[in-house]
């Protein structure tokens, strides 16, 4: 039996590491347990690792000598994210059935053309695919079948009849559509289209319920407040917050700092800034200090010179940032609120869609995937580089974002901001359409 080294948890190092065939000296634990089918001992062996998009996870592999059976299962170890995701796709071909998916155990799974759902905590963490996915569905819907035919036939016919649907969507015959919502925002459906937009694939960020917070074990049962006190803005004004948190890389406490910021020629926004002195990890986050605009900004400015890479960039969550020599657009949320240049914007896209890209790594790798997005990668360069001539956008429907004017308070002759009404299904993914603002006051 293997244990887990106290050397290495003392001294700073994770418990966690990359799966790595070199790696000799790593190996699973082994616990001697129960088996549930014979009730007699068998063995329990458990893997501290990563996955992209899992973060941490712990991969345990129960077998019995004694009867045979066995059982897999995954659990995440990582942080829950800040924001919970929404995905939607839209299946429409065999191909969409290989796409890869992480589902996370706090994530719910629904078929709304057959009215199927999977709720959060019914099944374990699984790395799949979509297909998978169904047959898991159809395995679990299976499992007590025989019962059911003995006590209660009809319900068994109708199963029955369910399960048939739900096999008969590999198919493909018509068009369905996939929800996969996870309030701990560590659920994926890949984009085999990455860096380009997938118009069959949307992905929407929200904020939790209580009750979903709840769930989660973040908040207490008896903790029913939507939202803590509020900070004295003045003070905040005029001193650096810290408060303790965990780092989004090695889970190690850490401090983030958190400042109110007048930017010149803009408005008042919120930095924080998490530093790890475990691994070294730094982060920076924006946002608005303010409401959400009246109307949407558009910023497009023409990359012309290696010089632009130094002007200041303030990306609102609610940001999508299209490059269209490139044929790419980045969806709001995707790299959250950032402080930073042009340049850093870039390599922050370069890192998202290439560099951590688990789906171009190892056997994940296709090899006319990899080719293209070590293309792409090569064209971030030369833009950074002042190489290449393109345009980059911001399209920030809350009117939040911010492209400095290097010739301010004169007019930018390779810039132009562009002021828009929002659309209706643009006030729905900002919360706007069902905020009440106005009538409160009581009637006499």
């Amino acid at each position: 039996m293997s244990v887990i080294s106290e050397e290495n948890v003392r001294g700073g190092g994770s418990v966690f590491k990359d799966i790595s065939a070199e790696d000799d000296d790593w190996q699973p634990t082994e616990i001697e347990s129960l088996c549930m089918n014979c009730y007699q001992n068998g063995t329990t062996r458990m893997l501290l690792t990563r996955i992209p998009f899992f973060k941490e996870i712990i991969v345990s592999s129960f077998s019995c000598g004694n009867c045979g059976w066995s059982n897999t299962e995954i659990q995440s170890a990582g942080r829950i994210q800040e924001q919970g995701v929404c995905y939607t796709l839209k299946v429409k071909t065999k191909q969409d059935l290989n796409r890869e998916v992480v589902k996370a155990d706090s994530a719910t799974t629904r078929i709304p053309e057959l009215d199927f759902e999977i709720p959060p905590f019914t099944q374990k963490g699984s790395l799949s695919t979509i297909e998978g996915l169904l047959d898991r569905a159809v395995a679990g819907l299976e499992q007590d079948q025989p019962v059911r035919r003995a006590t209660d036939l009809e319900v068994a016919e109708r199963i029955d009849e369910f399960i048939q649907k739900l096999r008969k969507l590999k198919d493909v015959e018509n068009e369905f559509t996939l929800v996969i919502e996870d309030p701990a925002g560590n659920s994926f459906i890949e984009n085999p289209l990455a860096p380009q937009k997938d118009e069959a694939l949307t992905l929407s960020r929200f904020k939790r319920t209580v009750q979903q917070d709840m769930q989660l074990g973040l908040r207490a049962d008896d903790d029913l407040d939507e939202e803590p006190a509020s900070n004295d803005l003045e003070t905040m004004r005029n001193e650096v917050l810290v408060f303790n948190t965990n780092c989004p890389e090695c889970n190690a406490p850490a401090s983030t700092n958190m400042k109110l910021v007048q930017i010149p020629h803009f408005k008042e926004v919120v930095i924080m800034a998490t530093n790890c002195d475990t691994c070294g990890h730094r982060t920076n986050e924006v946002k608005s200090g303010g409401a959400t605009e009246e109307v949407g900004t558009k910023i497009t400015l023409h990359v012309t010179d290696a010089s632009d890479m130094t002007r200041d960039v303030l990306k609102s969550e609610t940001c999508s940032v299209i490059i269209p020599e490139l044929e790419f657009e980045l969806g709001m949320a995707a790299l959250g609120g950032k402080f930073t240049t042009l340049e850093g914007l870039l390599k922050d896209i370069k890192d998202l869609i290439v560099s951590k890209n688990p789906f171009i790594c190892g056997d994940s790798g296709v090899t006319d995937r990899v080719q293209k997005l070590s293309e792409f990668g090569e064209k971030i360069d030369k833009i950074m580089a002042g190489e290449m001539d393109v345009h980059v956008v911001l399209d920030d429907p809350a009117g939040n974002s911010y492209l400095q004017n290097v010739y301010a308070p004169d007019p930018d002759p390779e810039m132009t901001t562009e002021k828009y009404t929002r659309s209706f299904e643009q006030n729905e993914e900002l919360g706007l359409n069902d905020m009440k603002t106005e009538g409160y006051q009581e009637e006499n």
